[in-house]
């Protein structure tokens, strides 16, 4: 409850004001909104909103009722325009590095050729900050032969990490991911920092390492002698296992790249570019849907406590019939016990251990390939100077200001 009254999504608002918009279905609260800091969407003199054309644009003045002396923000714009309706994100882009009094993107990272040009050619208009989330390729460990532990690591060792990396971008949109807790939430630097997984083999080479992939292969073959597979370590079933992934880019190129390294082994797939929501709820989200191989799926900070990233995604009590996100499935009766027991401890050092921990088990248990710890890149135009904060990740309006 606490993490949730410090989101940037959260307001208080006085009961006896907006109670008499709610009595309303639906409530037209957000005709009459109540504004606490220095800016607000430009309203009448009834306090109807006047100042948002939804789809096209919002118009931010200064609130009057707003006092400077007794806020620590600075506020140094007079009004904002936030203009909506920026599908194409590349023409965004440009229009801001080579306009003025402009911001981009909050929509979303600019395209990765886009990007690119940015960090090179107008480096002074770049911001960067960690985002707070880690993309991974999730096996469904309830779908042979992705329910065997040594397969799901020989794939992870062979992949090219760097590869899927450039799908998005490259090294300026984020550092390779060895585990799950990433930079800038607790527990980060007691799970390894960067080198978390460092100490598992096939997590420790982020180009690939065939020989630890073909150990791998021949554990499962061992463990499981009806398998399919050579003594060269090659997956020599026929079979090509059903991959559902995003029809937008950069995904879908990620997912293409994907292929490319499970061929490395022998594995084919079946790749079926659906839209990104439809991956969630009709295929990856629901258990009984479920492909073998989800190439698209992330998770990202609500809040900044290791909790929030592990529990939700990995914790096998939080597997649900519809809308979930542990999607490789994972139900490991002693890391959903040490989540019960961490779950309780109160933040600091010792709460950050135990997450910490509770990381380097998920690890172990290699659920899926973790490949970037993304970093958020903000645009500005050359005569603003952006302010991007680091606990929502993206420009803060209140400290931005014009040259």
């Amino acid at each position: 409850m606490a993490a949730a009254l410090v989101m940037p999504i959260t307001t208080p608002v006085p009961k006896e004001y907006a109670f008499k918009f709610d009595q309303k279905s639906p409530t037209t609260y957000d005709q009459h909104v109540v504004f606490t800091g220095p800016y607000m969407v430009k309203n009448d003199a009834s306090g109807k909103l006047v100042g948002r054309s939804p789809g096209k644009k919002i118009e931010l003045v200064r609130n009057p009722n707003w006092d400077k002396s007794t806020d620590y923000r600075p506020a140094y714009l007079d009004s904002i325009t936030i203009d909506e309706g920026n599908t194409d994100q590349t023409v965004a882009s440009r229009r801001t590095l080579n306009g003025s009094a402009l911001l981009c993107c909050d929509a979303g990272q600019p395209p990765p050729a886009v990007t690119k040009q940015a960090v090179t050619n107008f480096k002074s208009q770049v911001a960067i900050v960690p985002s707070g989330g880690t993309r991974y390729i999730a096996f469904n460990t309830k779908s042979p032969p992705f329910d065997n532990i040594n397969i799901r690591k020989a794939l992870i060792a062979i992949t090219d990490r760097n590869a899927l990396r450039l799908t998005r971008g490259g090294p300026f949109v984020g550092d390779i991911a060895n585990g799950w807790i990433p930079p800038g939430i607790p527990g980060f630097e007691e799970a390894g920092g960067l080198n978390q997984g460092a100490d598992q083999d096939y997590l420790k080479n982020p180009s690939g390492d065939p020989a630890v992939a073909k150990k791998y292969m021949l554990a499962a073959k061992q463990q499981d002698p009806k398998l399919p597979i050579s003594s060269a370590g090659m997956w020599t079933g026929t079979q090509k296992f059903l991959t559902i992934a995003t029809n937008a880019s950069p995904g879908k190129e990620t997912a293409q790249v994907a292929g490319a390294q499970f061929a490395k082994l022998g594995f084919k797939l079946n790749l079926r570019e659906v839209p990104q929501d439809t991956l969630y709820t009709k295929f990856c989200g629901v258990p009984k849907q479920q492909p073998p191989i989800c190439p698209n799926v992330g998770w990202f900070k609500d809040f900044s406590d290791p909790e929030s990233m592990l529990s939700a995604t990995f914790n096998g009590k939080n597997i649900l019939q519809q809308g979930n996100t542990n999607w490789p499935q994972l139900n490991d009766p002693k890391i959903n016990a040490a989540m019960a027991k961490a779950s309780v401890i109160p933040a600091g050092s010792e709460r950050n251990k135990a997450w910490a921990e509770i990381d380097k088990m998920i690890i172990a248990d290699a659920p899926a390939i973790p490949f970037i710890w993304d970093k958020t890149i903000t645009l500005a135009s050359k005569d603003v100077n952006q302010v991007d904060n680091g606990y929502y990740t993206t420009q803060d309006l209140n400290y931005t200001s014009l040259k």
